[in-house]
C-alpha cells in the first residue's frame, strides 16, 4: 500500500487561499493517479480534483473549477491543490487519495484504494 499524509489545511477567511500538500511514501505514486475528496459534517464524501500520473488530463468538480488547481512532482512524490477564493461552503476535512481509476471512474471514490489521514479546512464568514 501507498501512505499518504495531507498538510496545509488551516483556519482561513472568505476570499483567502491555500495550498494543500499529498505526501506519499511506501512506494512511488508515479504511476497513480491522484484525487483530492472533501466531506463536511453531515454529508458524503465528495470529489475535488483529479490528476493523471504524467500531469496530463486534470479533472475538477464544477464547484472548484476556476479557482483551484491540482498539480503533482512525481520527483517529490508528492500531490498538490491549490484553492483560491475559498468559500464558506470549500469548509471540509480534505483527503487525499491515489488509485488506478479508467478515465470515466476518475470521480468515483471507491475506485481509490489508498487514502490519506485527511487534513481539516475552515472558512470563516
Amino acid at each position: 500500500q501507498v501512505q499518504l499524509v495531507e498538510s496545509g489545511g488551516r483556519l482561513v477567511q472568505a476570499g483567502g487561499s491555500l495550498r494543500l500538500s499529498c505526501a506519499a511514501s511506501g512506494r512511488t505514486v508515479s504511476r497513480y493517479t491522484m484525487a483530492w475528496f472533501r466531506q463536511a459534517p453531515g454529508k458524503e464524501r465528495e470529489f475535488v480534483a483529479a490528476i493523471n500520473w504524467n500531469g496530463g488530463n486534470r479533472r475538477y468538480a464544477d464547484s472548484v473549477q476556476g479557482r483551484s488547481t491540482i498539480s503533482r512532482d512525481n520527483a517529490k512524490n508528492t500531490a498538490y491543490l491549490q484553492m483560491n477564493s475559498l468559500k464558506p461552503e470549500d469548509a471540509a476535512v480534505y483527503y487525499c487519495a491515489a488509485g488506478a481509476p479508467t478515465l470515466v471512474d476518475i470521480d468515483r471514490a471507491a475506485d481509490y484504494a489508498d487514502w490519506g489521514q485527511g487534513t481539516q479546512v475552515t472558512v470563516s464568514s
